[in-house]
């Protein structure tokens, strides 16, 4: 077969995996790991490769950004103790477990390179937890806190990744000498991404066209990861600040046309990032197993099984103790939440520790290791298997544990719909009450019919917005939006909240002609 034949096969494929996944519920990229290991041992299965340098900021770059547009900074602030702790302690715990482990089962591995493994595999990804965590009802700050664990492990990961890289390569390297040069770059690539979210939009928001602005869009996520890695900032901190700016100033500037193929898009070249990932680290490891003796490809399983015990036990083991600890000072009255679901029970413990499933950071972060870097092979073939491991053991098993332990949803943003709804549209009618015609009265019958609606459904079910073209009904959307802006601006209601009114107005704008 030829190289588009296998493209245009593997794509399917991968279509046809993630809709099995989705109907027996379970995430997509554990049948996708399961497909790039089989993929490893089909016979004149194809030899691709890619430059190590560029996997990050291919795979890496959209997925982020497209997890970090729509995180709320919101609930990010509410929950940033739990959240920090699983991104500092948790991960700088599962780095130096697997480190410890990696250095006993091969002795002769610089103890850089164990690190450096240790942060490969360090960060959940997650892709796949949301996956199951849409499918069932989970406490909602409970989400939002593996949520922003998510977004911003990678980063915590990667430093430790790149000096533990460096370390091996400059051979010499003094905490003393690098520590000014990582604190210039965290606080640079923060001022960095924010100065990117101001400056882009001017001339992104300026494309009228919906294939130029997606692809302005893209180019514009790897000049940004690009730029920062060159001038030595993090370009995970640097996107994550650019994209989570940017969700607060683009909704306001770039009209539902653009927005929803947009989305659209995103969402499709993700699922494909993701299906890539998998094929090439899975074509990666089949050179690999080929080159082993018998006896060596025993012990790399042996050693892969180990330390995907500790990656699982570790986390169990910080998430129970944090929890722990947090109720001692709950208990004594040393820490007051204001939140009363601040401290998870236990059972809430056991679902975030078994959210740790491991995914497409971990593949690119391996697969961007120097060509010549010690021991590459053996920490390519055990961050394949970890992420394997990880995504059929807890992928499979998170449904039904969480299902048993029936965790109940306390669903807050059904409630901020339903509310920014109503505000939305009564601002509608206000902009169009002064106006006699006899259009207007017709589009005041359907507002207040919605208004309605709005006002005797608490739970936020959505509106239809399958509305005439009028210009007069998209001068009230504009009233309706600005609202919803005012109220996300003012916190009365979260981001999740803005994204649905947001997609309810875009369809009622498309369907005025917008």
């Amino acid at each position: 077969m030829s190289t588009f034949e296998w493209i245009i096969a593997l794509l399917l494929g991968a279509v046809a995996l993630s809709a099995l996944a989705r109907r027996i519920k379970v995430p997509y990229p554990t049948f996708l790991a399961i497909g790039g290991a089989l993929l490893a041992f089909v016979p004149a299965s194809p030899s691709w490769t890619l430059q190590p340098d560029l996997a990050l900021a291919l795979f890496v770059a959209p997925v982020l950004l497209d997890a970090a547009y729509d995180t709320s900074l919101r609930d990010l602030r509410n929950n940033w103790v739990p959240v920090s702790t699983l991104v500092v302690a948790a991960v700088g715990l599962t780095t130096a477990g697997v480190a410890l482990v990696t250095h006993r089962l091969v002795p002769d591995m610089p103890w850089a390179a164990a690190v450096a493994l240790g942060a490969i595999v360090a960060p959940p990804d997650a892709a796949a937890a949301v996956a199951i965590l849409r499918q069932v009802r989970l406490p909602y700050r409970m989400v939002k806190v593996l949520e922003g664990e998510s977004l911003l492990n990678d980063a915590s990961a990667l430093l430790i990744y790149r000096i533990a890289v460096g370390a091996v390569v400059m051979e010499h390297l003094k905490w003393s000498e690098i520590a000014p040069t990582i604190a210039l770059a965290l606080g640079g690539s923060v001022i960095a991404g924010y100065l990117a979210a101001r400056i882009m939009p001017l001339f992104i928001t300026r494309i009228t066209e919906a294939p130029s602005a997606i692809i302005v869009q893209f180019a514009t996520t790897f000049m940004i990861w690009i730029g920062a890695e060159h001038l030595g900032l993090s370009g995970i901190l640097t996107i994550v600040v650019y994209a989570m700016a940017v969700a607060r100033m683009a909704p306001a500037r770039m009209p539902a046309r653009l927005r929803v193929p947009s989305y659209a898009v995103w969402e499709t070249t993700v699922f494909v990032l993701n299906v890539l990932a998998f094929i090439l680290i899975g074509l990666q490891v089949q050179p690999i197993w080929s080159r082993l003796a018998e006896d060596v490809r025993w012990e790399y399983c042996v050693a892969a099984a180990w330390i995907l015990l500790t990656v699982i036990l570790v986390r169990l083991a910080w998430v129970m103790t944090y929890r722990t600890i947090l109720r001692i000072l709950v208990a004594y009255g040393i820490y007051c939440p204001t939140d009363p679901n601040a401290v998870t029970s236990p059972k809430g413990g056991i679902i975030v520790s078994w959210c740790g499933m491991r995914g497409l950071v971990t593949l690119a972060t391996a697969f961007a290791l120097p060509e010549n870097f010690p021991y590459r092979d053996f920490i390519l073939f055990i961050a394949f298997a970890v992420v394997l491991g990880s995504l059929v053991i807890q992928g499979l098993t998170l449904r039904p544990l969480i299902l048993a332990f029936d965790l109940k949803d306390d669903d807050p943003v059904a409630g901020e719909v339903a509310r920014g709804r109503a505000l939305a549209y009564q601002a509608a009618l206000d902009e169009i009450d002064a106006d006699p015609s006899e259009e207007a009265e017709i589009l005041r019958l359907e507002y207040r019919a919605l208004l309605m609606q709005a006002e005797n459904d608490p739970n936020g079910g959505v509106a239809s917005g399958e509305l005439p073209a009028d210009p007069l009904r998209r001068r009230a959307i504009d009233a309706a939006r600005k609202t919803i802006f005012d109220l996300r601006a003012t916190e009365v209601i979260g981001d999740d909240a803005f994204h649905k009114l947001e997609e309810e107005l875009d369809r009622a704008e498309l369907s005025a002609g917008g």
